[in-house]
């Protein structure tokens, strides 16, 4: 029986891997927390009875608002089983947001992790008639708890309803609504239905290798590319493990040792250089090995008929000397795949890291898209540095004269909850959902990112520039933590720049640089020079047109919380331009 519903996966589970003892694991304090797939199953049924006592009726909103955790997709499952739909939400939005989202889709009860979080639920929920009741997880409050949401479960089990619930579900049913976040307007409520992510997980299940049983996860699940994945582990019947907190990432992966996990660039960025900085404090001979194994790594080609035999031995020598060695300090001894996904990865970092034995394999999407529009895979040609890869089973892409990527198929949104004339705007009469992205195909069929359609400007001379190109060159400089070219109707590019200032540190200390406070050193003249030399070393790339002539260092830091960084580590241009108007305006006066 092939599975339909997001919620049949746990039936698949237990019957593909009854004896699978951990399905889910959580640290907390450095300490792990279990859960067996039947524990799993078993905790999901009680919250399912307790949302049927507590009179939750198919299609209500369900809210879960809390980090990576097993509550989280015990919640999800029991959320989907009873015919409700699932909504998770982002932990760090504005209570502005909240009450919007709380509003639109009519959210009947919450359950949230976190004090932040239910101060700005408390402040908006008497504007918000419609939920009936607030749970908590690990969160002290007058409200009641997760513990006492699965004790409702076991104290009024019912089988016979939630079987009923069950069999009245269709897969073509809402299962969820993702609340986008836009950097204009409110944010949009994208409805996916059970056969939308089924369908990704039936085209996707076959990538991963069968004896890849462990799975890290860190980035946020209430994000589609995450959460696709996560479903895709339970129906592999992986363990999956989740990290303790951004901080602890590093030790996570060094006592999990995992065979497969998802990443953004930014990360794989920090990891190289990080990687990168260890070899440059070595001496002598054994400086000189690792940097030529560095080098030899940043030259990879994937496809075998590109690599020459000698090219191979060499590999061969290099992972022995240095590979090996950078894989164990990463807790990644036996790797599968690293899903790279959410913005484009630097050639010779998805290079270095396929080399190392911890291949990188890009996807592309959206959360529209339920997410994965392309993605690598193992077939010949499937697999590419600076490619996405092929577009998924069952969906179709191609390009429209100004080369931007439209897709059509099985992982096309519902639509936009409460907006049928937003979602007419995107999705076009014959079907085909226009991404607002730039791209190429080449002759193979893989998918190429160039760009974003809205971030393209015309300068005042009339030349337009993609900024996206620039940024992604420039970020290849381990001076750099994050830019923003900007310039629109200005008579050249300029850019706005936050150094890595760890990096920075390194060199300063090498030069004999006394190294103070972020904002005193991007005010040194000897730094500052450093960095007009970086960029006039990378503006070689590049024609007239887009080379860097103004540009400016801040000490900011951008992050989640501030605002300014998408939950996926993107960069929200448009708050970036606001923020810093009139800096960007005195960078083309002097």
């Amino acid at each position: 029986m092939e599975e339909k519903r997001l919620f049949d996966i746990l039936k698949l589970y237990v019957r593909n891997y009854p004896e699978q003892k951990i399905a889910l694991a959580k640290s907390e304090n450095g300490v792990w927390r279990h859960f067996s797939i039947q524990e799993y199953v078993e905790m999901t049924n009680y919250l399912s009875y307790a949302f049927i006592e507590l009179g939750i009726e198919k299609n209500d909103k369900v809210a879960i608002i809390c980090s990576n955790r097993p509550e989280w997709n015990m919640l999800d499952m029991a959320i989907m089983q009873v015919g409700a739909v699932s909504v998770p939400i982002y932990p760090t939005i504005s209570k502005e947001d909240y009450r919007y989202i709380l509003n639109d889709c009519s959210i009947k009860l919450i359950v949230l992790e976190g004090q932040g979080v239910l101060q700005k639920i408390e402040s908006v929920k008497d504007e918000c008639p419609n939920i009936r009741s607030i749970y908590t997880i690990s969160t002290k409050s007058s409200h009641p708890t997760f513990e006492q949401l699965l004790e409702i479960g076991k104290n009024h089990i019912n089988q016979e309803e939630l079987q009923r619930r069950e069999n009245s579900i269709n897969e073509k049913d809402c299962a969820t609504i993702i609340y986008t976040s836009g950097t204009t307007g409110n944010p949009k409520g994208v409805m996916l239905s059970h056969y939308n992510i089924m369908s990704q997980i039936h085209n996707l299940k076959h990538i991963p290798s069968s004896w890849s049983k462990k799975a890290f996860s860190f980035l946020p699940i209430c994000h589609a590319y995450e959460r696709m994945l996560v479903f895709l582990y339970q129906y592999l019947g992986m363990s999956i493990y989740y990290a303790e907190s951004l901080a602890t990432i590093a030790s996570d992966l060094k006592v999990i040792k995992p065979s497969m996990m998802s990443a953004v660039p930014r990360l794989l960025e920090k990891i190289y250089l990080k990687v990168r900085q260890t070899g440059a404090n070595n001496k002598g001979i054994k400086k000189a090995i690792f940097f030529w194994a560095l080098n030899l790594a940043e030259r990879y080609r994937i496809d075998p008929c590109n690599r020459t035999w000698l090219y191979n031995q060499k590999l061969k020598i290099a992972d022995v000397l240095v590979y090996k060695k950078i894989r164990q300090n990463l807790g990644a001894e036996k790797f599968d795949i690293v899903v790279s996904g959410a913005a484009s990865l630097q050639s010779n970092i998805a290079s270095f890291f396929s080399a190392i034995k911890m291949p990188v394999y890009e996807g592309y999407g959206m959360t529209e898209c339920s997410p994965v529009i392309a993605v690598s895979c193992n077939e010949p040609h499937g697999r590419e540095v600076g490619t996405v890869g092929f577009a998924l089973g069952g969906v179709e892409v191609r390009l429209t004269e100004e080369q931007e990527i439209i897709c059509r198929g099985h992982n096309v949104m519902m639509g936009y909850y409460n907006q049928p004339e937003l979602t007419k705007e995107v999705i076009d009469e014959d079907g085909w959902l226009h991404t607002g992205d730039l791209g190429e195909i080449n002759e193979y069929g893989q998918v190429r990112i160039t760009g974003r359609l809205k971030n393209l400007f015309k300068t005042s001379l009339g030349k337009y520039i993609n900024p996206d190109v620039i940024e992604n060159k420039f970020a290849e400089s381990g001076f750099i933590e994050n830019i923003v070219v900007v310039g629109e109707n200005q008579k050249h590019a300029g850019a706005i720049i936050i150094p890595d200032f760890a990096f920075l540190k390194q060199w300063c200390q090498k030069h004999e640089i006394p190294f103070s406070t972020p904002q005193e050193m991007i005010e040194n003249k000897d730094v500052k020079r450093r960095y007009a030399e970086e960029i006039k070393k990378i503006n070689q790339n590049f024609g007239d047109t887009e080379k860097i002539k103004s540009h400016v260092l801040i000490a900011d830091e951008w992050s989640v919380n501030n605002g300014i960084l998408t939950p996926t580590l993107k960069v929200k241009r448009k708050i970036v331009k606001e923020r810093y108007k009139d800096l960007i305006e005195k960078m083309y006066k002097d």
